[in-house]
């Protein structure tokens, strides 16, 4: 088990799914994601949205960590398609801290 988290891992998987984006190879996964569209991936984050909720539900850590990932993974597709940066994700959530969540939500609300 690694002890020491790899801080690029989130850059270079968006810089391959940039790169997925640009050349659409024929023999990628996301490329066909994003020849298939929001539609298409929207359905894949509902469906490993439910997954992951399974797992939580049966308590299993390491089926959660999987899920979690594929959540992730299929959410930064449908950023990367919609032209939206994950910096802009990062800098709102840094907007957010050190603010309540009840706080924060009750500033939505308005």
């Amino acid at each position: 088990m690694r002890n020491k988290l790899d801080k690029d891992i989130l850059e270079k998987l968006w810089n391959i799914l940039r790169d997925r984006k640009r050349n659409m190879p024929n023999n990628s996964y996301v490329a066909s994601l994003y020849q298939e569209g929001n539609e298409k991936i929207n359905q894949k984050i509902i469906e490993e949205a439910k997954e992951y909720v399974e797992a939580i539900s049966h308590k299993e850590k390491s089926s959660i960590i999987h899920e979690a990932a594929d959540l992730w993974f299929h959410t930064l597709v449908s950023m990367s398609l919609n032209d939206i940066d994950v910096n802009d994700i990062l800098l709102e959530l840094e907007k957010r801290f050190g603010t309540s969540g009840i706080e924060e939500k009750k500033s939505r609300e308005k």
